[in-house]
């Protein structure tokens, strides 16, 4: 298993080395400076605010120049941190798995071959890519068709041993279950579009011709393996109240409610029952459309034979450039995904268990104190994951040093930046403040449970590092606490300071979002 170089204390002694060469001030002062006086009471007044009344708060702030903690409240108190969990598991992924480190889908047979007959089964074997989409099943089905390939006798066998059975994390809620952001992880799966949330299915209704009738009902990337169910109806005028759901344990999608005839086409992200038979279905689909007719039937789970020679092969983007897509959208089945890798790779075992164990040892060797946190899943959508914020402060001033660094924090989402892939869940957030293309941190969303962590440099030109949880709310948002906060860290200066009369700075209004939602989870993007 691998093992860090610095442990801990030596990670906390290098920033006092490198305070103390720097001139800058002693990081163990007690005495705070003018500014700082006066910074801990700006955030003080933030987390006054009566939107926190009987919530839980912890915030801590690292200057990673001179290792000085500028502000800490309760920040050795664990909280959940929803979705500020992926800095763990991106961070984590970069080192143990490497920036280059690809995905690979290959097809297979171990049947004896004449001319274009294959007398034998083939394989879809499955590498856990989740940016597969359709167009790749199809490049696939085309590689087996120049091969060579016309008639295969046996079956379709889709292979997804790569990783474990376990489909949904144990303590995921099952109200989630058929939302995109809670979906099923396996080592073959499909994704709709380039946003790359695996196992979904896009669901479009638009109105018929005429009221009375139902509406017509698609979906990206065509299938068989999803069935709809209809009750919709197009009606002459009224405002559109189209639902999609689909029922547990299955892949039928029930779609209810109207929508007006000439009104826009309403659509949505549903999760798939068994992502693998979804992926077997597109490929299938894909093996037609190039001429390759398989004679057998579609067999899940089957490990593909050691001795079967390969005919078609895709390999994803690297792990590096997968960095933005998950961290800039917060997108939870990379996380998961990933999680399941590291177990794969490092002790053979594609679980969360072993996924988690490696995770936390390399989290432990770089700095952050695992027997204070607990994590249950890779993405954050677990309740029963908690995280002390300056444990968070800890993982944040240590990756400094990675190789990776900057491809790590480049992934992250950037406030104020309008550019979807560059501002991700923070594009909206803090605009024409000092704090935008300021602030690089991983957003988290639950019910009743937010956070913000990562990087803003100050009005001095020094990287704070800073977390910031917050729980127990009651109100539906408390984006806009933080984003003050962040304000006032990105304005922060000891230069002509003085304790002059405290102004809490003023964060544009938050995106409006559903409770406990990401922006980026609200499907189409609104936000």
């Amino acid at each position: 298993m691998h093992r860090r170089l610095f442990p801990r204390a030596l990670a906390v002694l290098a920033l006092v080395a490198t305070a103390a060469t720097a001139g800058a001030p002693d990081a163990t002062a007690e005495s705070p400076t003018p500014a700082q006086t006066r910074l801990h009471a700006t955030i003080d007044a933030v987390l006054a605010d009566s939107r926190l009344a009987g919530a839980q708060a912890g915030v801590v702030v690292l200057d990673t120049t001179t290792g000085q903690t500028l502000y800490d409240r309760n920040g050795d108190r664990r909280l959940v941190p929803a979705s500020n969990t992926k800095l763990l598991t991106s961070s984590a992924a970069l080192e143990l798995l490497g920036p280059g480190h690809r995905f690979t889908t290959d097809v297979a047979t171990d049947g004896v071959r004449r001319a274009g007959l294959v007398s034998g089964d083939l394989y879809l074997r499955g590498g856990g890519d989740p940016t597969m989409l359709a167009a790749d099943y199809d490049a696939l089905a085309a590689q087996v068709a120049a091969d060579g390939v016309r008639v295969v006798t046996g079956n379709l066998v889709a292979d997804d041993t790569r990783y474990d059975t376990a489909r949904l994390g144990p303590d995921w809620t099952w109200d989630d279950e058929s939302y995109y952001y809670a979906a099923q992880v396996s080592a073959l799966t499909v994704a709709p579009d380039t946003d790359y949330d695996a196992g979904t299915v896009i669901v479009n209704a638009a109105p018929a011709d005429s009221a009375g009738t139902p509406p017509v009902v698609t979906m990206d990337p065509p299938n068989g393996w999803l069935r709809i169910d209809n009750r919709a109806e197009t009606v002459a005028d009224g405002e559109t109240t189209i639902s999609f759901e689909r029922e547990h344990g299955g892949n039928t999608i029930v779609v209810t409610g109207q929508i007006a005839v000439g009104a826009d086409p309403e659509n949505d992200w549903m999760t798939v029952w068994e992502p693998t038979g979804y992926a077997a279905d597109i490929f299938r689909a894909a093996l037609r459309r190039h001429g390759v007719r398989v004679l057998g039937r579609t067999v899940l789970g089957r490990p593909t034979p050691a001795e079967a020679k390969t005919v078609a092969r895709h390999d994803s983007m690297t792990l590096g450039e997968l960095m933005v897509p998950f961290l800039k959208l917060s997108n939870n089945g990379h996380a998961e995904v990933l999680t399941k890798e590291l177990g794969r790779v490092l002790s053979g075992s594609g679980s969360w268990s072993a996924g988690l164990a490696a995770i936390g040892e390399y989290v432990g060797d770089s700095g952050m104190n695992t027997g204070t946190l607990r994590q249950r899943d890779g993405s954050g959508l677990s309740r029963r994951n908690m995280i002390p914020p300056a444990e968070f402060v800890a993982l944040l001033a240590a990756v400094r040093a990675e190789p990776w660094f900057d491809t790590w924090y480049a992934a992250l989402p950037i406030a104020g930046n309008a550019e979807r892939l560059v501002g991700g869940t923070l594009r909206s957030r803090m605009r024409g403040t000092p704090a935008a293309n300021n602030v690089h941190a991983k957003t988290g969303s639950l019910t009743g449970a937010s956070g913000l962590s990562g990087y803003v440099t100050d009005a001095d030109g020094h990287l704070l590092a800073f977390s910031i949880v917050l729980n127990n709310y009651l109100t539906s948002s408390v984006k806009g606490l933080e984003d003050q906060i962040a304000i006032a860290l990105a304005s922060y200066t000891e230069k002509g300071a003085t304790t002059a009369r405290l102004t809490v700075p003023a964060a544009p209004e938050a995106p409006r979002v559903p409770e406990g939602l990401e922006c980026s989870w609200v499907k189409p993007v609104r936000c």
